[in-house]
């Protein structure tokens, strides 16, 4: 009898884990060195799971980085299939756009807007076509000064503009991390430094970076997905 008992409550044990597992929710988070580093285990997507840990939602849902070094939006369309598609998400965080802009100082190699808007439209589409809720996260910083003095300056908040405009044409909702990390620098970056306040790089995330990028995130997707 006891053995009885015993198997049925292994194999009650086994059911639900495995129901909770096809239960599961994924969410891909799609980018560049940025979400790369995002995955880590100090990284932005670890904190968000940390979030969700201490909602009570962390048996609902499974995070996936999708970032690699050096990408741009249109790498990122070239690779959707294998690195998100393949994944069969439930939804897609993309956070690209720093590179578009950043490289093209640095290498030559950035993207033009009207280009960047093209591949950008083709990826959403790609992914509405399989039901998959899109979130779109403004390009962050390159430089944390607050005085408007960060070399490409102007031109971030120009792709910053233009995928708000993309969010909107696509109905996708927008993780503002441009507005947001400027009205962070203006209260707490007195010195007015070029880096250290959110990134360590001017671009790249630090701890307190991480942990605010995973908030803002978090907050949009309650909004329409987290449940």
């Amino acid at each position: 009898m006891k053995k009885t008992s015993l198997i049925i409550l292994i194999l009650s044990a086994i059911i639900f884990s495995f129901t909770t597992m096809q239960t599961q929710k994924k969410i891909v988070f799609f980018g560049d060195s940025i979400t790369q580093q995002g995955a880590g285990p100090n990284g932005y997507i670890k904190k968000f799971d940390s979030i969700l840990n201490q909602k009570g939602l962390a048996s609902k849902y499974e995070t996936i980085g999708a970032g690699i070094s050096g990408h741009k939006v249109y790498d990122l369309y070239l690779r959707m299939d294998s690195d998100v598609l393949a994944k069969k998400p439930d939804a897609v965080v993309i956070f690209i756009g720093v590179n578009d802009v950043w490289h093209k100082r640095t290498s030559g190699t950035g993207t033009d807007a009207d280009r960047f808007e093209r591949f950008y439209n083709a990826i959403i589409k790609k992914l509405k076509a399989d039901n998959i809720s899109v979130f779109l996260c403004t390009p962050a910083a390159i430089g944390e000064k607050n005085d408007f003095t960060n070399p490409l300056e102007g031109e971030l908040n120009a792709y910053a503009a233009l995928v708000r405009k993309i969010a909107k044409d696509n109905n996708c909702p927008v993780i503002d991390l441009r507005q947001a990390f400027t009205k962070y620098s203006k209260a707490n970056n007195p010195d007015n430094k070029d880096r250290g306040i959110l990134t360590t790089d001017g671009v790249h995330l630090n701890t307190t970076g991480n942990i605010f990028v995973a908030q803002k995130m978090f907050d949009v997707l309650s909004q329409s997905f987290l449940k």
